[in-house]
């Protein structure tokens, strides 16, 4: 009998525990989820809509798809041929063309030993699966190099050697360069200081418009999409009879995960771990409904998008 009442006894003492930390936690997690964009994952990042960004030193876990987004699901990928086999896995692209064709003409339509017999055979059919396997590991260590994150740009806020955030100061380093372009319609795009500098201040100004209700200036510093969804979302509080305020925003550490052009639209994908204070109030009462005066932090990765003549506008957040 003792047996079996240590284990209940800690159990009940566990269920106690957890109901009392219930509270604690869903304030948590209602506060981090009440600023702009409520914690989820909205907009539209163009071609790349669908396809996740990069990660980075900042965001190293794969951003979240999107839940709200007016961009439609461009025409689904060829459906591979019955019994394909490994060359004709999704994403394999012009590697399992030339893998599956080597294969094909050199094992079954003759190939370059096709001619011979016996031995020779065999040994042509030994020499393609060898051209094959280096063309694969080739083509894989590519990718790999291509898809690996860049190291992280120590900037302002960084100790000397890059040994982390110097004393008393944020981090709020990016990393700049060239982003990679993909896709026919994708070229490289240079992001330069002043891009991080907007960056940073879009990141500020569209969390206080949140905050002061102001849909003119949110439609002023994001895209007309973004501007909608955060229209419905302030409407949907003042339907609750709540308020939203954010106050304190810090940038403390920022990567640029990609950045291309489409067209005569550039694209700059940013992931930004920062801080502010985030409670909702009743709107007639003033009292605090959720969320606390002390900071707390978030990771999120925004896209921005800048049109010829104009500035860069948000045109997607995304949760990690």
């Amino acid at each position: 009998m003792t047996f079996f009442r240590r284990p209940r006894g800690f159990v009940q003492k566990l269920a106690v525990a957890v109901a009392l930390a219930m509270p604690l936690m869903m304030v948590a997690v209602s506060a981090a989820d009440a600023r702009a964009g409520r914690g989820g994952s909205m907009g539209s990042r163009g071609a790349r809509t669908f396809s996740a960004p990069s990660a980075t030193t900042t965001a190293p876990r794969t951003a979240q798809p999107f839940n709200r987004t007016i961009t439609q699901p461009g025409a689904p990928a060829r459906t591979p041929a019955a019994g394909g086999g490994m060359f004709n896995r999704p994403g394999m692209g012009l590697l399992g063309g030339l893998a599956a064709g080597f294969l094909g003409a050199g094992l079954f339509g003759g190939g370059l030993f096709g001619g011979l017999g016996g031995l020779s055979s065999l040994i042509g059919l030994l020499l393609q699966i060898g051209l094959i396997v280096l063309v694969v590991r080739f083509a894989m260590s590519w990718w790999r190099r291509r898809n690996a994150p860049e190291a992280a740009y120590a900037g302002a806020g960084m100790a000397p050697g890059g040994a982390g955030p110097a004393a008393g100061q944020s981090q709020t380093s990016f990393r700049n360069g060239f982003g990679l372009g993909l896709g026919a319609n994708a070229v490289p795009l240079e992001i330069k200081p002043d891009d991080y500098d907007s960056f940073e201040r879009l990141l500020g100004e569209v969390q206080q418009a949140w905050s002061d209700e102001d849909v003119a200036r949110l439609e002023r510093l994001a895209t007309p999409e973004m501007a909608s969804y955060f229209a419905q979302d302030l409407a949907d509080n003042k339907q609750k009879g709540v308020v939203n305020k954010i106050a304190d925003v810090k940038l403390l550490q920022g990567d640029l995960a990609e950045a291309w052009r489409e067209g005569d639209t550039d694209y700059a994908t940013v992931a930004m771990r920062f801080s502010l204070v985030d409670k909702t109030l009743d709107r007639n009462s003033g009292k605090v409904v959720e969320g606390s005066d002390a900071p707390v932090e978030a990771t999120e990765v925004w896209t921005f998008a800048r049109r010829p003549g104009t500035g860069w506008e948000v045109s997607a957040i995304q949760q990690t």
